[in-house]
């Protein structure tokens, strides 16, 4: 080969290896600068997403709280039932006037002589038996108006005594409203990302209630509250709670009030069962009660205190009404009125808002529960705004005018 194309080829080759590095180090640059423009992106995505998640609803601002008054569980005012007219006295019975016989105008023989006085004796006798009898149903006609005089009397003086109880219910107790039965849907978000839809099943026959509230979770599976009992003279009176997450067995709390003892399945430890004892969901409709019931009672800074058993335990739960804020929903802007739960203890970090409409008859509207490493469960309601239709006799017991879905943790609730 030649010296000179031998040169021609080293010269080749060579600036074609020379130049190769360079080359190398220039696409690593330029991956790095995708790669760091790609991370800020997301960081400037993710700071948008954070700011503009809830900016429709924002987080209840932290708050000192004014107490003016401190409300406790107190017998709830009952209407009295109107005596009812005492029965009309019976008719007395006419007595029959005994017709005087003609005396004969004409001769008689023995014979009819005989007759005549033996038919007088019969008509003697028949008019004494009838007296007799006349005589019985006048007495009995007397007894009877005494009897229903003494009646009436006891029936006047029985509503006498009702309404001074009730006069004094209303002076010393609390008015009270329970909403009527409906079904109650509510869109659900988990750290302002939405959720499937959660439903509130809510029943009150004016003696007896019964709430379920249910919530399904993909590949979990549904989360089930349940509160049934009756409605007594502190109001809504919890006799079973249930909860149930997904697949695991529900745990049950009894509500024995003859022995006036809370039965845990959790746990073999029984608690004291307190007058006006609620459970962690049965105390959002009783404090909708208590607000339907006497909505000007419940002024910013008022604080009322409910006792609320768990599923092993109970406690003592402070609720202040803080105001009255609009909320925005998918049917749009309502007025509702705020309440919170105090801290219950030193460092409790968990947080329950609650938001009463009276556009909906007082109905929770929107429930935000802050857990203590910052998840917010939200219920927002979903529908048009407009109560459950009232159906007779299905108020609460002791009112004048009663007529008139969840989250994954039940409100409160310190378990996972």
């Amino acid at each position: 080969m030649p010296f000179s194309l031998l040169r021609r080829r080293r010269a080749v080759f060579g600036a074609s290896s020379d130049n190769l590095p360079a080359d190398h180090s220039l696409r690593w640059v330029v991956w790095l600068a995708v790669l760091l423009v790609v991370l800020a992106l997301h960081w400037v995505a993710g700071r948008w997403m954070e700011r503009n998640r809830s900016a429709s609803n924002p987080e209840p601002a932290e708050h000192v709280p004014v107490q003016v008054e401190l409300l406790t569980p107190k017998p709830v005012a009952q209407a009295p039932t109107p005596a009812a007219p005492p029965p009309p006295a019976p008719k007395p019975v006419p007595v029959p006037v005994p017709v005087k016989q003609a005396e004969p105008t004409h001769a008689i023989t023995t014979a009819q002589t005989e007759q005549a006085a033996q038919a007088a004796q019969a008509a003697q006798a028949l008019q004494a038996a009838q007296a007799a009898q006349a005589e019985q149903a006048a007495q009995a006609a007397a007894q009877a108006a005494a009897q229903a005089a003494a009646k009436a009397a006891s029936d006047a003086a029985a509503s006498q005594a009702a309404a001074a109880a009730a006069a004094a219910a209303a002076a010393n107790g609390d008015k009270f409203s329970v909403p009527p039965s409906g079904e109650l849907r509510y869109d659900t978000r988990i750290n302002g990302v939405m959720n499937q839809v959660g439903n509130i099943h809510w029943i009150n026959d004016g003696q007896h209630y019964e709430m379920v509230v249910s919530i399904p979770l993909p590949f979990v599976g549904p989360f089930v509250y349940s509160s049934k009992g009756h409605i007594d003279a502190f109001g809504i009176a919890p006799e079973q709670y249930s909860e149930q997450r997904g697949r695991r067995a529900a745990d049950i709390t009894v509500f024995d009030r003859t022995t006036k003892q809370l039965v845990y399945t959790k746990t073999p430890n029984n608690q004291p069962l307190a007058d006006g004892a609620e459970d962690r969901f049965s105390v959002v409709m009783q404090l909708s009660s208590l607000v339907r019931g006497s909505p000007d009672k419940y002024k910013p800074g008022v604080v009322r205190q409910f006792s609320v058993a768990d599923n092993d335990s109970n406690e003592i739960w402070p609720i202040e009404t803080v105001g009255d804020e609009n909320v925005q929903t998918a049917d749009g802007n309502v007025q509702a009125r705020h309440f919170t739960r105090l801290p219950r203890r030193e460092g409790d970090r968990r947080r329950l808002d609650i938001w009463l409409a009276p556009d909906l008859g007082w109905l929770p509207v929107r429930i935000l529960q802050t857990e203590p490493n910052g998840m917010q469960i939200e219920m927002l309601w979903r529908g048009k705004l407009q109560p459950p239709s009232a159906t007779p006799g299905q108020s609460g017991a002791g009112t004048a005018d009663a007529s008139e879905e969840t989250t994954p943790a039940a409100p409160g609730s310190d378990k996972p």
